[in-house]
């Protein structure tokens, strides 16, 4: 079906594994799909995609590393080490380029677009004092609301009353952007290849505990490898871990300290076809995270009938995970979480039946009720 209208996404890049990269990929390929025209602008130099992308987009690109701003980061960066902060002051300092190299290329060509969705608070914040294009822009919300310090938070924030709307993928976020304009409650599209894949056979499955995402501090891995150290469970039970970070080195010498190389596997970045695949043969998903926004590979894990047991950090895991497909533990609480673990791998009945509920659940999140809350405000 052809529609008339034009979408514009705007997000820095997607040559990296990540999840707003990916599901801005799976909102552009599915608006296309749709019939809609969906350009992407993207604010670093042309790289091959990580995801797929539908042929039919047009991607544009803006180098903000070739700006002025950017040189001045790269100076700084080597003769001015030993400033406090430098970093976070080059953050600032690369921005402008990003604001002034956005603003003009927008001035240009806002005209051939409809509506304009940033995926980025940073790019939203710049969109809403953008008098050309901020009233047919959404802001399109990813971390959590507290998120963006002084300039962003306090001063840049209250702009957003000038978009056409915010859409949120968690409750908390709601309730905080409904002082500042329209906000719509709208989950993350997984998309393909979970979403169609072929049925699961249960006893296929391995005695496997999933962990998906990038290991840094944030993710908070240490703490599942910790749990897993500890807990009470059958040998022949193994812990995957699939992505990569700067934090592998420590949880590698860890698994390695603790006499879990037989029984830890580190699997490395993976495409979403292999995590498809790993998850298939996966029983239970371990989640330690300290700070979500939404969480894509809990839902992921619960397509591929995966039992849930995530740490109840803010934001995402409880808009996702109820009673009946897992289990929400109070935040680093180790041994409550290890409790459940233990429970679930030794009630077989139990595991069983909340596999097949996750299955079940998985459904209310599939794309084409998703893509419906989205065409209603585009």
């Amino acid at each position: 079906m052809e529609n008339s209208k034009k979408i514009l996404l705007v997000y820095y890049k997607l040559f990296k594994p990540g999840g707003v990269a990916k599901v801005l990929t799976n909102l552009a390929n599915s608006l296309s799909e749709d019939g809609y025209k969906v350009e992407i602008l993207l604010l670093m130099k042309e790289r091959v995609h990580f995801y797929p992308l539908n042929p039919n987009i047009k991607v544009h690109n803006i180098d903000t590393f070739s700006h002025w701003a950017w040189k001045i980061c790269e100076f700084n960066v080597k003769h001015l080490r030993f400033i406090p902060k430098i970093r976070n002051i080059n953050a600032y300092i690369y921005h402008i380029g990003v604001f002034l190299m956005l603003k003009n290329w927008i001035n240009k060509n806002q005209q051939n677009y409809d509506t304009i969705i940033s995926a980025w608070y940073k790019l939203s914040s710049f969109l809403s004092l953008n008098k050309k294009a901020n009233r047919k822009t959404i802001a399109w919300e990813h971390v959590t609301y507290q998120t963006g310090g002084i300039l962003f938070n306090d001063i840049l924030r209250r702009y957003y009353k000038n978009l056409k709307g915010i859409v949120c993928i968690n409750s908390p976020a709601i309730n905080y952007y409904q002082k500042f304009n329209k906000t719509y409650f709208i989950p993350n599209i997984i998309g393909e290849p979970f979403e169609n894949q072929p049925e699961i056979n249960f006893e296929n499955k391995e005695n496997l505990i999933s962990f998906v995402g990038r290991l840094d501090r944030e993710k908070n891995v240490i703490s599942l490898l910790e749990i897993f150290k500890e807990a009470n469970i059958p040998s022949d039970w193994k812990l995957q871990i699939i992505g990569d970070g700067n934090e592998k080195n420590n949880l590698e010498k860890f698994v390695e300290e603790n006499q879990l190389k037989n029984r830890v596997i580190f699997h490395g970045t993976k495409n979403s076809n292999e995590i498809l695949e790993l998850l298939r043969k996966s029983k239970i998903f371990g989640f330690t995270s300290l700070k979500e926004a939404f969480g894509n590979v809990l839902v992921e894990a619960i397509f591929c009938g995966n039992v849930v047991i995530s740490y109840d950090c803010n934001y995402g895991p409880s808009d996702i995970i109820n009673e009946n497909i897992g289990f929400l533990i109070n935040l680093n609480n180790q041994q409550a979480f290890k409790t459940a673990l233990e429970k679930l791998i030794n009630d077989k009945s139990l595991m069983n039946k909340m596999a097949q509920d996750s299955i079940s659940y998985s459904q209310e999140w599939k794309n084409e009720e998703i893509l419906k809350k989205w065409i209603k405000i585009i």
